[in-house]
């Protein structure tokens, strides 16, 4: 199985903080994303993904968020081998300090 990188909740705090547009994809339950989501993110439940891969892109980079980071590398692994780049945050919403807003 192919590695899957990762970042770092301060690494890609400082991409959005630097005005990256990056493409974020949250794979969190709904009462979950109802607590707080990164600004900009895409609320993509993990059990919705397979029937979602219309709404990816093979030449953009999807950077996943969960909860702790589990759930999130498990979506990354099955992307990855569909021919997606991907990126999964470690630690997950757990460790984010940034800012949040409300699924809308």
């Amino acid at each position: 199985m192919q590695e899957i990188k990762t970042i770092t909740t301060d690494e890609l705090q400082k991409k959005l903080e630097n005005g990256e547009t990056l493409e974020l994809v949250d794979v969190r339950e709904d009462e979950e994303v109802a607590e707080g989501m990164i600004p900009g993110a895409r609320h993509i439940k993990m059990g919705d993904i397979p029937d979602s891969l219309d709404q990816f892109n093979t030449d953009k980079e999807y950077f996943l968020i969960c909860r702790s980071g589990n759930r999130s590398g498990n979506v990354a692994h099955y992307l990855q081998d569909q021919g997606y780049k991907v990126v999964n945050m470690e630690g997950g919403m757990l460790d984010w300090s940034g800012k949040t807003e409300p699924n809308k």
